[in-house]
Order: structure tokens, then sequence, then C-alpha cells
């Protein structure tokens, strides 16, 4: 089950009195999902949350004899209250993991928290490249940021985009982003015409288009945080972009599932790397898809909400393999090498830095039935992310 708990004063929570409370003395596993669900990050939170209710309706709320509880916290995207409730849940309610954390800067404040707890957090949003070395006990289950762009790179050169603008949100996820794509571009033999950092408050694309466009590369491209990628597509229309043949390719936080049938037109034709789409082709998609629609009106899930879902599969697949065991050393050491198929496809834990290893899909977007879709076209298997240690 999911609870939702108002949140505590952090008085009187000191960092050495992080102790977890023994496995034996409790048959109910208690999960803290650590969430951004109001604020300007809203709709990441409700994306997890809906992949993590998804998994334990299909798959229950018991494990290896434990009964399974979810506890859903509001941090509002804000770091100092994310690490303040992990703090609570590990003292006060028990929890022995951690998961959620939808931007990068909530993810590295609770790593003190889990070194002095040792006990897991399942990173299921965050997604720069920095996070993991933090501490030994974090997992990732949503992606290392190059990961998406490398093969945008390579596939940008196989088809003859050889001269190329970088545009990214200029934050540490569009850091690492420029710099997976500009290395294996020009390792692949494109050239990078400009790199152009867009703050990330209330940006305003149209001067940096008008760069691009000044430019006249054969594309651009582009990463900015989900939830403003309509922003940029329009922008990219009104500047003409399109019209002077500057292609526009991307990774797949720029056509968000969630929000792709809301952009209209301007998004047909949008090529993007990603590791999710909801028009995957699976039986595990199909199903995760169809549960996530009825229960919580007719949302098409993104990548948050597989990453939320997957996360859960991680924790019950740990918690089999220990017997219940709720040890968080060998939770860890359990998660550790984990694979299985998702909904976005074939997945593994790789074993030394504990991030993810997944298949990076070619997506165009196009209408199907009437409505618009990331539809895949080619897989690149396997990849890491690059600058994982």
């Amino acid at each position: 089950m999911i609870s939702r708990r108002t949140l505590m004063a952090a008085a009187g929570f000191a960092m050495g009195g992080l102790v977890a409370i023994p496995a034996s003395a409790q048959e109910t596993v208690k999960i803290g999902l650590i969430l951004p669900m109001t604020g300007p990050f809203a709709s990441t939170g409700r994306q997890v949350e809906a992949g993590v209710k998804a998994y334990m309706a299909l798959n229950g709320d018991t494990v290896a004899g434990k009964k399974i509880e979810v506890v859903l916290r509001d941090d509002g995207g804000v770091a100092d209250q994310t690490r303040r409730i992990a703090q609570e849940l590990v003292v006060n309610d028990g929890a022995k993991m951690l998961m959620g954390f939808g931007l990068t800067p909530l993810a590295m404040s609770v790593a003190p928290v889990l070194n002095q707890a040792k006990i897991p957090a399942i990173i299921t949003s965050a997604t720069t490249s920095a996070i993991m070395p933090q501490s030994q006990y974090y997992v990732r289950t949503s992606m290392g940021g190059p990961q998406s762009a490398v093969p945008v790179a390579t596939w940008a050169v196989q088809n003859n985009l050889k001269k190329v603008v970088t545009l990214v949100s200029d934050y540490g996820p569009g850091i690492d982003i420029e710099q997976g794509f500009t290395n294996q571009f020009k390792k692949d033999g494109g050239t990078i015409v400009e790199a152009i950092r867009v703050p990330l408050a209330n940006p305003d694309f149209a001067p940096f288009l008008q760069r691009v466009r000044d430019a006249k590369p054969d594309a651009v491209f582009a990463f900015v945080p989900a939830g403003i990628g309509a922003q940029f597509m329009k922008q990219y229309v009104d500047r003409g972009l399109a019209d002077a043949g500057i292609k526009l390719i991307a990774t797949g936080d720029v056509t968000d599932d969630d929000l792709l049938n809301g952009m209209g037109p301007v998004a047909k034709g949008v090529i993007t790397g990603h590791f999710y789409s909801a028009l995957h082709d699976s039986p595990e998609n199909k199903a995760f898809v169809a549960q996530v629609k009825k229960a919580a009106n007719n949302m098409r899930p993104n990548f948050m909400s597989v990453g939320g879902y997957d996360a859960m599969t991680l924790a019950y697949m740990a918690l089999k393999k220990t017997n219940g065991d709720t040890d968080g050393t060998k939770l860890i050491e359990a998660m550790k090498g984990a694979t299985w198929v998702s909904p976005r496809g074939p997945i593994t834990i790789d074993p030394t830095t504990r991030d993810i290893v997944q298949d990076i899909y070619m997506r165009e977007v196009k209408e199907v039935n009437g409505e618009l879709y990331n539809v895949e076209f080619a897989t690149f298997p396997k990849i890491k992310d690059p600058n994982a240690k």
C-alpha cells in the first residue's frame, strides 16, 4: 500500500542517530518514496508514483514473506527538504530502502544519510553522472544522461548530418549530455559548429535559436528538461529553422510521452534517442501502459514512470535474493548485476557502478491512431553511461 504522511519537523534528528531497526523486529518492509509532488516538478512525482503503483498492482504487495509498505513524502523539489525527509524516514519510520529523487540536487543531498544508515537509495529520475560516486548505496533505474545522447550522435553522422550546433539547458544533466553527444559526434567524424547553453530558469529560446539559424548547420542537437519541450519546438518552428532545412535531433526528454499530444503538429518528424517510448512493442510494456492508464485517469506513462516501476522491480528482486533480509549492505549486493525485462526492454544493473545498462532507441514522432507517439525505428543495445566509473 502507499500512504501519504504530513511533513514532520526536522528538529532533534542527528546524523549519528541514523540506526536501522533490526529486520527481525518487523514483518512489514517500509520503502520511503521521496518525490516532488508539488511545485514546478510535480509532473515528475506524479509519473514516478504511477509507476510504483502500477508495479504493486500487477505484482502484489508481499515479497519473500514480507508486506511492502511504500511511504510517499513530498519534498517540493527542494534539496534541504529531501535530506530532512530521508532522515525522518530512516529514524522515525524505519524505512529499509529509499527511492525517488526527481532532480540531481535532490538525489545528491541524501548521500550523507545513506552513508550513515547504510541503506539503498534507488534513483528513479535524476540523471547526472556525478551522483553515483557519492555513495556506494546509490542504485539507478533512470539513466545516466549521456546514455541517450551517444546513439543520437552516431545516428546523425550515419545519416549525413555532419555539421551540428548543440543547444542544451545549462545545468548538470545538460552539460553531461552535451559532452556525451560532442565526444561521440567528433569521434564519428562530425563537426560541432557551435555549443550553446541556455539558462535553465524561464528560458526564452528565440535568441539562441536565431544563433543556430545564422550558423547554418545540418542539424541542431537539443536537450531541455521534460516539460518545456513544447515551448522549445514552437520557437524552433517560429524562428524558421525547419523551413531553413535545419533538422532537429534531441534526447527523448524533449518529446516527453506525457506531454507529446499537447505539442501538436510541430513535434511531427522530430528524431530523438531515449530508453523508453509508451509505444514500445512488448507484452511487458502493454501491461504497464494499460495499468497506468486504468489507475491514473488515462494518463500515458513516460520515462519517469518506468523509472519508478523498475525501482520497485529491483527492490522486490533484492528482497527475494536475500530471503527477506533487509540489511542494507546485503540488499545492495543483491541489486548488483540484477537483470530483467522491463517495460522499456532488457536492462541490467552494472555490478561495479550500480548504474543502469540499457537499450537506447532512435525514435521519430509520428501520428498513430490519431495520437502522437515516439515511434522506435532503431536500437542501440546495452548502452552504458560513458562517464560511469
